[in-house]
């Protein structure tokens, strides 16, 4: 028994030589730092929008063009369009003046008629058909924050298409993939299953047409 007195000792020593190691429960939750800086702007300045007014989480892609539009596109105080969202103005265009939604034509069937270019096509007003582009984008945000019928996706990406067509035959073709006028021919295509064939032979046709 002597002999174990000195390795008990020894042993309590060592303990207490040990650093202390603070309890942490198991309920405690230790904040990660978010790096995404990029995305939680993005998301910042949608929500600075004047026309995103509910609280649905924009997917990315229309949280850039949200705060991309945010001060440049303006809202009327009083009038709404589509699931009440205000109707926005870019440059000298409004939305409620082409409004798909209020037209007795098919998505479609008013983008063709609508947003038809000019012949030849360079000699098209890029800067109008932006403004009429920014009103859709920017009235498709306000309704994917309230959640509601996204309908419109047939004009909008028609009109990206018109937009792409344009600068390329102007001799600015965009440089981004998800802006080549293939690729948006097929968003058109796509999201138009129930469109009369004849009016999808013109998207394809007019695809094909860029000077």
């Amino acid at each position: 028994m002597r002999a174990s007195l000195p390795i008990a000792a020894a042993l309590a020593g060592t303990a207490a030589a040990l650093p202390k190691i603070p309890f942490v429960s198991s309920s405690a939750v230790i904040p990660l730092q978010n790096t995404n800086t990029a995305a939680i702007s993005a998301r910042q300045g949608a929500k600075q929008a004047c026309f995103v007014i509910g609280s649905e989480t924009l997917p990315q892609e229309t949280a850039d063009i949200a705060a991309d539009l945010a001060s440049t596109v303006t809202c009327s105080k009083s009038a709404t369009t589509i699931s009440n969202v205000p109707d926005v103005t870019s440059g000298s265009t409004t939305f409620s003046s082409i409004d798909f939604s209020q037209s007795s034509q098919t998505p479609l069937q008013f983008a063709l008629s609508q947003f038809a270019t000019a012949d030849p096509l360079a000699d098209t007003d890029l800067q109008t058909f932006q403004d009429m582009l920014d009103v859709y984008q920017a009235t498709e945000a306000g309704i994917r924050s309230v959640g509601g019928s996204l309908a419109m996706k047939v004009p909008k990406f028609f009109l990206e298409m018109q937009v792409s067509r344009i600068q390329t035959a102007q001799g600015n073709p965009p440089t981004a993939a998800g802006l080549q006028v293939d690729h948006l021919r097929d968003k058109v295509l796509k999201n138009a299953p129930k469109e009369a064939q004849n009016l999808l032979d013109q998207v394809t046709q007019l695809a094909t047409q860029l000077s």
